[in-house]
């Protein structure tokens, strides 16, 4: 859950001018940098924030500040993403008392200013200075260049590749939501309980060696053979979309529609306070397309988690329809019940007994030393099969790794953390 950003300093009284000035400017370049971050922020709400700043005034810092968060916040998640926005944009103590009059200072400061920005979200970073973090300063190209040695570095993709969703820019985003899109899944085939015609086959097809005789007149016996039908098992996915997940979440909706595009069978889920199944918008072609028709259709995007009602929810209404050939179900979640693991352990129970194997995806994994002591996760942990974390796209990779090998070292795996959770 996102904590509530803390109010600006109350003591900064702010004179102006009465003969108007740029206020209405320095807003407009303020809402620019909120949408480069991300906030939905159009030319409406720059309207409205104006209308609004020139309503309450300038005469209080902490009501210039709460005047804006009420025009351009939405969500909760909006909340660390406008508050650090706002304290660097406007980051200069006597600004109001010349907001009416001149531009804004450039963003390149002193070094306090410099170690400050450092400590932002890479998404406010990018927005504020007009350019990624990871591109080079215009500023520094004009320093004699030095040539490195590159062998024993992290080349791009693989520093993309362990970074954590939490904390890419926009433009990292783009590039991981690319590269998620061209992932697979191979779980690994199992044997059903039909057979099918094989000429190698160890076991006689009695049916069909009479059959076949029959139609020679009856002189001869063909001996026919058959073994069992090889397939891979349904997957059902159950994706946490609570505000303590959201950033993971959305990444990973572009995850499901890859592995939804790709192979038949696959049932997907979102949970937060209530159960919404999202398989058939996920089946859209364009990417974008099925997000947009998966954000339309769901009504509890970051609010609270109900873990063990929405499980009791698929369970009751879904797991007869989609769990009857002995699925592999993804279940993503921190574990993190609002209300105490209340009535969780049966249903994982259940949810356990229903498929043929159950994999808990954790983003809390990424953390060294996290231990599932939560009333959530220890409800949970004796009814999972594997345990592993999913931040990043290494973690994802990795994922389709362990599904394609044996269960014996997930299994090693398990008998340590169910000793933590205890």
């Amino acid at each position: 859950m996102s904590k509530t950003p803390k109010s600006p300093s109350p003591n900064l009284i702010v004179g102006g001018d009465d003969d108007g000035g740029r206020l209405a400017e320095n807003i407009m370049h303020f809402a620019r940098v909120l949408r480069t971050a991300g906030l939905p922020v159009g030319p409406g709400k720059v309207l409205d924030a104006i209308d609004a700043a020139t309503t309450t005034g300038l005469e209080n810092r902490r009501d210039f500040y709460w005047t804006l968060h009420a025009v351009f916040v939405n969500k909760r998640d909006q909340r660390a993403v406008f508050d650090q926005a706002f304290h660097f944009f406007w980051r200069n103590p006597q600004l109001l008392e010349r907001m009416m009059s001149v531009m804004l200072p450039t963003m390149r400061g002193t070094d306090e200013d410099e170690k400050k920005k450092k400590e932002m979200s890479a998404r406010v970073a990018e927005a504020l200075t007009g350019r990624n973090e990871d591109e080079p300063d215009p500023r520094e190209q004009e320093e004699d260049e030095i040539e490195l040695d590159a062998a024993l570095s992290v080349s791009a993709n693989e520093m993309l590749a362990e970074k954590d969703f939490e904390k890419m820019s926009n433009a990292e985003l783009e590039a991981a939501r690319r590269a998620i899109r061209t992932m697979r899944l191979p779980i690994k085939p199992v044997k059903t309980r039909r057979y099918r015609a094989n000429p190698n086959g160890a076991r006689a097809d009695m049916r069909a060696s009479l059959r076949a005789s029959a139609r020679q007149g009856g002189d001869m016996i063909w001996l026919k053979h058959r073994s069992r039908r090889v397939e891979k098992p349904p997957l059902v996915v159950l994706c946490d979309i609570s505000g303590s997940m959201d950033r993971y979440a959305r990444m990973l909706l572009h995850f499901l529609h890859a592995l939804t595009n790709d192979r038949d069978r696959v049932h997907s889920f979102l949970f937060g306070t209530r159960l919404t199944n999202i398989t058939r918008y996920l089946r859209a072609r364009d990417p974008d397309q099925a997000i947009d028709k998966v954000a339309a259709e769901v009504e509890d995007w970051a609010g609270g988690t109900r873990i063990g009602d929405s499980l009791h929810r698929f369970n009751a209404d879904w797991s007869r329809r989609v769990m009857s050939q002995g699925p592999v179900v993804l279940l993503i979640t921190d574990g993190l019940d609002r209300e105490g693991a209340a009535g969780l352990a049966p249903e994982m129970e259940r949810l356990h007994k229903s498929c043929r194997r159950l994999i808990w995806l954790n983003p809390l994994l990424r953390f060294d030393g996290y231990a599932p002591k939560t009333a959530g996760a220890r409800a949970m942990m004796p009814h999972v099969d594997e345990f592993r974390p999913v931040h990043n796209l290494d973690s994802l990779a990795k994922l389709a790794d362990t599904l394609s090998q044996s269960e014996v070292a997930a299994q090693r795996d398990m008998i340590r953390w169910r000793e933590l959770a205890a």
